[in-house]
């Protein structure tokens, strides 16, 4: 019975954490209950979806992800972009001052 609680709490808190950086609190949740401690950790370690930079389809014009390859509108591939979008902002920058040569 103790365990049933532990993993109900530790659920709850990956769920809630997974919720507050853009993903779903439903499969936080699950991740959180079957693995106690590791799902939360993971949850915290997760990275921030409202956070990615981002890119124009430039078949369908729909803003994706970066790391997202195939447009979930069109079904275009895409390539690497010449300009992305910041996050949280609208104007494109090129990838060279998004992240500099190392």
């Amino acid at each position: 019975m103790e365990y049933v609680v532990i993993a109900f709490f530790c659920g709850l808190s990956a769920g809630v954490i997974g919720k507050l950086k853009g993903s779903s609190f439903f499969i936080w949740f699950l991740i959180g209950a079957v693995l106690p401690l590791l799902g939360t950790i993971a949850a915290a370690c997760y990275r921030v979806e409202h956070r990615e930079p981002r890119r124009l389809c430039p078949e369908c014009g729909k803003v994706q992800p970066l790391y997202v390859q195939v447009c979930t509108r069109c079904g275009r591939d895409l390539e690497w972009p010449d300009e992305v979008i910041a996050p949280g902002g609208s104007r494109p920058q090129t990838p060279a001052a998004r992240w500099p040569a190392s």
